[in-house]
């Protein structure tokens, strides 16, 4: 792997939108790659809606309701943890969202875990094949509006989770390290109601060196 594609790598697992607010305030996360990079896994037209418009009105409905609410100064990931309501459901939504965004790069079709990651994928479910199974069919049956996701638990086990609507991993305390969005948002411009071909296209742009340094953190 070239350095170029390693720093590139470090830098979309940690490009974050800022942890704490500045001046009362979250910002919107800037994409690390232009919005037609993931072509034709995901068009230009759903990135510039599911980034520029929904994950947009996440970050100012929760700056919009941070004053007063006794959570201002907090990290993304302690209101997540903290919060109920309306607070919780656009902070999970921006939380989910800027680690879903920095966690893909430029479609190809052998991409597969890496690093101390890949050799845990292995050993819990057997091969990453049957990773991809599990993973793909706890996407496709969540019913409605949710995310599914891979994490690590208090032990460093890796746990595999379907949460809906806006709910993050943190909020039963683990760790999250890879998500698919199921919001219809996500994926009906590219799939309509193809859910499942839109999980099954996803793996060709998981940028598995972003994952496995989250892991590894």
């Amino acid at each position: 792997m070239k350095v170029s594609t390693i720093a590139f790598s470090l830098f979309a697992a940690t490009a974050l939108a800022q942890t704490k607010p500045v001046d009362g305030k979250f910002s919107l996360l800037k994409l690390p790659y232009a919005a037609n990079a993931l072509e034709p896994v995901i068009s230009e037209t759903t990135m510039n809606l599911h980034h520029g418009k929904h994950l947009a009105t996440y970050v100012n409905n929760l700056n919009n309701l941070l004053p007063g609410s006794g959570f201002e100064g907090l990290t993304l990931e302690e209101v997540v943890e903290k919060s109920e309501g309306a607070i919780f459901n656009n902070a999970g939504q921006m939380l989910n969202h800027d680690l879903y965004f920095t966690q893909f790069t430029t479609p190809a079709d052998d991409r597969k875990p890496v690093g101390k990651l890949a050799a845990a994928i292995n050993e819990q479910f057997g091969s990453f094949e049957e990773f991809q199974k599990e993973f793909s069919q706890k996407g496709a049956t969540l019913f409605g509006s949710g995310w599914v996701w891979l994490s690590t638990d208090k032990e460093g086990k890796l746990v595999i989770t379907q949460e809906v609507n806006g709910s993050n991993p943190v909020k039963r305390g683990l760790k999250p390290l890879m998500g698919l969005d199921v919001w219809e948002h996500a994926y009906y411009v590219d799939y309509q109601n193809r859910r499942a071909d839109h999980l099954a296209a996803v793996w060709q742009i998981i940028d598995w060196n972003v994952v496995d340094a989250r892991y590894s953190k």
